[in-house]
């Protein structure tokens, strides 16, 4: 429960967030020469122009946005380190005997991020890591190092999927979860307020149900409601010298696992009701119907018209595209477009690419997340999704986990209309506000599964804090 005295500084919070107005047209004028510089690699330039811009009083209506080009500049300096004499070492503690040869052929064919900063290449900071994930012939020289997705029992067909396919209820997993967060000693000054909202379950009838709040510290919290598309739980807590600041919650909750047997010739294409409508459209900036997705679309598509076979082929190009270690979200204008041109994809990059590409072929399509688990000790933080198909409604997707190795398609398309009974759900959708609302830029603009810290002074960024989630079983269901 919350205490008066935490309401009634959530209520001063809240009234003084600020809040934004459009952009007049000049403003907006002014803002995209910005971002060009940045996109351009001109961060000095930029940086510059910024500064001037700060400084007029008349343009207040688009600070904001100006600091956060100015912040997202940072951010994508802290993802971009390495320089090309430091990536020969690098990728040395995966392939051994890599050469700069090598390096140079990787580079030609495109296996190795960078950027050009202030006239300076530098590359991705998990480039290495990355390589060995999106290059097969790279992979055969690890020896036996292991790809993250072996790794994970379900991301091979797995006794656990056939289970809930051959199951005549619901296969549930009462899942115990402790989760907490420790702010860098002295990353706020001493007597200071940090306020820290941790991710915190949603219940989902049929997917995550009888949602337990054990226990949590400080005592004194705001859960959000069960409705907010982001759910965290919030706490407050004064800095002190020397010491990191910590925050912690524990709960339990059921994960439910759904499987649909689809037949192609029942699914009609759907009719855009109020409800579907929001789920069928562009939502700048990440779900867009670019000139470039629009034709990779009909490549992929061709001449199919029906919709659930549309998005088996989509669902198996994205498939297709390799995993691979993400820069942070934030850094990224437009993640569906990235998806589609960078050769490698993350999971909620992968899903972005795949909602768009649905959306474009009128099924409508959603996000979801959290985390995932598995029957073993293998878990990540984690982004999967929803598509609609009538008349079977709303089914789960994970573009990631794949087309399965299946004997037959209920098995090989498992993930397409199905989901095991290993997931957390913090999210039924992106870059939503938070319940209490941050007043600083958020760390992760676009999910919600690490936590989101700040104080009076700005926002906390990764670099600051830590975290760390241990799970059980505690009833197999």
């Amino acid at each position: 429960m919350s205490s008066p005295n935490l309401s009634r500084k959530l209520t001063l919070l809240l009234s003084a967030v600020i809040t934004f107005s459009s952009l007049s047209a000049g403003a907006a004028d002014n803002l995209r020469d910005v971002q060009k510089l940045v996109d351009s690699g001109r961060y000095s330039d930029a940086r510059e122009q910024i500064k001037q811009l700060l400084g007029n009083k008349a343009l207040k209506s688009e600070h904001r946005q100006l600091r956060f080009e100015a912040e997202r500049m940072r951010r994508i300096e802290m993802d971009f380190t390495l320089q090309r004499d430091d990536l020969l070492t690098s990728i040395q503690r995966y392939i051994p005997d890599a050469t700069d040869a090598d390096i140079e052929a990787w580079d030609n064919a495109g296996l190795l991020e960078s950027k050009i900063i202030d006239g300076e290449r530098r590359f991705f900071g998990k480039t290495a890591y990355n390589l060995v994930h999106i290059s097969d012939a790279a992979a055969a020289r690890t020896g036996e190092y292991r790809r993250f997705t072996d790794k994970a029992p379900l991301y091979q067909l797995h006794s656990h999927h056939r289970e809930i396919i051959q199951a005549k209820e619901p296969v549930r997993k009462r899942i115990r979860v402790s989760y907490s967060l420790s702010v860098d000693p002295d990353a706020v000054p001493a007597g200071e307020t940090v306020r820290a909202w941790l991710p915190f379950p949603k219940t989902i009838e049929g997917r995550q149900e009888n949602v337990a709040l054990l226990a949590s510290s400080p005592s004194d919290h705001v859960l959000a409601p069960v409705t907010q598309p982001q759910r965290t739980i919030y706490f407050e807590k004064q800095a002190e010298p020397g010491k990191p600041v910590e925050f912690a919650v524990s709960y339990e909750f059921d994960s439910i696992a759904r499987f649909t047997r689809i037949n192609p010739e029942r699914v009609k294409m759907v009719e855009p009701t109020e409800a579907l409508t929001p789920f069928l459209g562009e939502r700048a900036p990440h779900i867009q119907f670019s000139p470039s997705l629009r034709a990779l679309s009909e490549r992929i598509v061709g001449d199919e018209t029906n919709p659930y076979r549309i998005a088996q082929k989509l669902f198996a190009y994205v498939d297709s595209i390799p995993w691979a270690g993400a820069r942070e979200y934030s850094t990224i204008r437009n993640i569906s477009q990235y998806a589609a041109e960078a050769g490698h994809a993350d999971c909620g990059q992968q899903t972005m690419l795949l909602i768009t590409l649905l959306r474009m072929n009128g099924i409508p399509a959603r996000w979801e997340s959290g985390w995932e688990f598995s029957p073993a000790t293998f878990d990540t933080m984690h982004d999967w999704g929803q598509l609609y198909l009538a008349p079977y409604g709303w089914m789960p997707m994970d573009v990631t986990h794949g087309k399965l190795a299946g004997k037959n398609d209920s098995e090989t398309w498992f993930y397409l209309g199905g989901i095991d009974a290993y997931r957390l759900i913090f999210n039924s959708d992106y870059g939503e506000p938070f319940l209490p609302a941050k007043q600083h830029f958020r760390s992760e603009t676009v999910d919600s599964q690490r936590g989101e810290v700040e104080w009076r002074g700005g926002n906390l960024y990764f670099d600051q804090w830590d975290y760390s989630l241990e799970w059980e079983v505690v009833d197999q269901g």
